[in-house]
């Protein structure tokens, strides 16, 4: 499991992106419990993902509307499959509107980078 803590900070939030190989619906939610063991994780406000298997897209927007299509668009471009990635976000107090899009992104593209994907 590769973790990137605090790529982005924005009115409060922060953000931060994982991810890792993975398979399967089965395997996916296998993923975010391991990663709801860091307390940190699990006290986030939203931990959305996505993932190309050989079957069928998988997304979770844990709250965060239109987050886990982000992040499908961005693998799709990619053309990686088989490994999930999620953008975890702690709110700040302040509503960010459709920069939180942007932000979804940003995480996305900075995982990618560290994976050497780019």
């Amino acid at each position: 499991m590769r973790i990137l803590e605090n790529v982005i900070t924005d009115r409060g939030s922060k953000y931060a992106v994982s991810g890792g190989p993975c398979t399967s619906a089965a395997e996916a939610k296998a993923f975010i419990k391991a990663l709801c063991r860091n307390k940190k994780f699990a006290k986030a406000t939203h931990n959305t993902w996505g993932l190309l298997t050989e079957d069928a897209p998988l997304k979770n927007d844990d709250g965060e509307a239109g987050a886990g299509m982000v992040i499908l668009r961005m693998l799709e471009r990619e053309g990686l499959h088989n490994h999930i990635i999620v953008v975890t976000r702690w709110f700040g107090g302040k509503h960010l509107g459709g920069d939180r899009f942007r932000h979804v992104q940003g995480a996305v593209r900075i995982y990618l980078d560290d994976l050497g994907t780019s």
